[in-house]
């Protein structure tokens, strides 16, 4: 019925008023699309781009010192930069793409929000079919897809993080004041995030469905909805991590070793003990960049999840301060230029991308430290895995992108 009446509003015509007011928005449409290509001209955020530079560069020499022993075991001794290698060329690209798309006016992002979307939940479906030939296992989940006969692989979870950013942005950018009801600013949002976070779950990757909820959460309370819900949503993760944990009995041996690590120090708990025993060994000035002990085959994972704690131990606490102190830097400056964004949509994007670099940083360092309990989970810039670095950095072109066309601020 609705339909109908809007088909027959379309096919009667209009008085001399609506068609003024339909020029005149078409109009100011077309000012507003001419203003954008103008000031996309505009430059780059210098800071936010420094930073960027600055943790991957760091990443990279943090890598090469923690990758090569494994590298080195792994291929008999053949080709010690094995891993180093492989990260320097995806960070070129990664750089490459983030220039390319700092470039683009941000407003021509809005059109990939739908097919986006569709293409992760396509990735995670394919993900999730038993026996799928190009679905990856290791270590007991099933996160990766790649090519057979190649070394050529992605985790799709990481193109449903950015699929949100860009579609939640979109989207909650147009509502405004519908955000705040539960029809159009909630409902259709939740059904988007469970979907997507229910299928990085089945991998089971709990700590990239974290992820894409958090990113979710924050970007819909930065898009007007009440606290209360926010509230509401937390009590109900905090209720459902208890039942999986706990009732369902899924990953309850992680919370128990997490607790009491030397109960097992041998086995379930050998991860996080070592992890805590590399970081100690660095104390306060390290043991010297490149000489970590614990990267010979004692510390599991020491190019990739437990990189940090390479890191503490070779740079000791000022080092890793420091490098914590630059992650802060980088997040604040990406809030910094969504206050200052243009328009709703580019503060909205920028708002997911540095949510999800602060929440995964956090959650990653969390983890290493043993403030929280042992989950696989990477930290930007820093952990062994070519495309996860590439989409990282093509994600800071976005924060570029929206940095052109930022609003003037006053000087002093």
């Amino acid at each position: 019925m609705v339909q109908q009446k809007r088909a027959a509003a379309r096919r009667r015509p209009l008085s001399r008023e609506e068609a003024l007011a339909r020029q005149e928005r078409q109009q100011r449409r077309r000012e507003k699309e001419e203003e954008s290509r103008e000031l996309a001209k505009g430059p780059i955020d210098l800071p936010f781009f420094i930073l960027v530079l600055l943790l991957t560069g760091i990443g990279l020499v943090m890598l090469l010192s923690a990758s090569f022993p494994s590298a080195y075991y792994e291929t008999d001794g053949q080709n010690p930069l094995y891993y180093f290698t492989r990260q320097g060329v995806f960070a070129i690209m990664g750089v490459a793409a983030m220039l390319f798309i700092g470039k683009i006016n941000y407003q021509r992002f809005r059109g990939l929000a739908k097919p986006l979307l569709y293409l992760s939940v396509i990735l995670l479906i394919l993900v999730a079919i038993p026996g799928n030939p190009l679905a990856i296992t290791r270590n007991n989940a099933t996160r990766w897809l790649g090519i057979p006969g190649t070394s050529l692989q992605f985790q799709p979870s990481e193109i449903a993080k950015l699929a949100v950013i860009i579609y939640f942005g979109d989207s909650i950018s147009k509502k405004k004041d519908r955000m705040r009801t539960f029809r159009y600013g909630i409902l259709p949002y939740v059904i988007i995030l469970v979907v997507l976070a229910g299928l990085v779950g089945i991998e089971p990757h709990l700590s990239g469905a974290i992820l894409v909820l958090g990113v979710g959460a924050v970007m819909m309370l930065v898009g007007g909805i009440h606290w209360g819900w926010v509230g509401g949503a937390i009590a109900a993760a905090g209720g459902l991590l208890y039942f999986v944990v706990f009732v369902l009995d899924y990953n309850r041996s992680r919370f128990e070793y997490w607790l009491n690590p030397w109960a097992d120090a041998q086995g379930s708990g050998y991860q996080l003990s070592q992890s805590l025993l590399t970081i100690g060994s660095g104390g306060l000035l390290g043991v010297g960049l490149g000489k970590s002990r614990q990267k010979f085959l004692y510390l599991p994972e020491e190019h990739n999840d437990f990189i940090f704690a390479i890191v503490c131990e070779e740079l000791g606490l000022i080092g890793a301060t420091v490098i914590m102190l630059l992650f802060a830097a980088l997040i604040l400056r990406g809030f910094w230029i969504a206050l200052h964004a243009r328009d709703r949509f580019g503060s909205l994007m920028v708002v997911g991308v540095v949510t999800l670099v602060g929440l995964q940083t956090f959650l990653n360092i969390g983890v290493v430290t043993g403030l929280l309990p042992t989950t696989g989970i990477s930290l930007p810039f820093f952990s062994y895995g070519g495309t996860a670095l590439s989409i990282q950095l093509a994600e800071m072109g976005i924060v570029l992108s929206v940095s052109r066309q930022m609003k003037p601020t006053k000087a002093g």
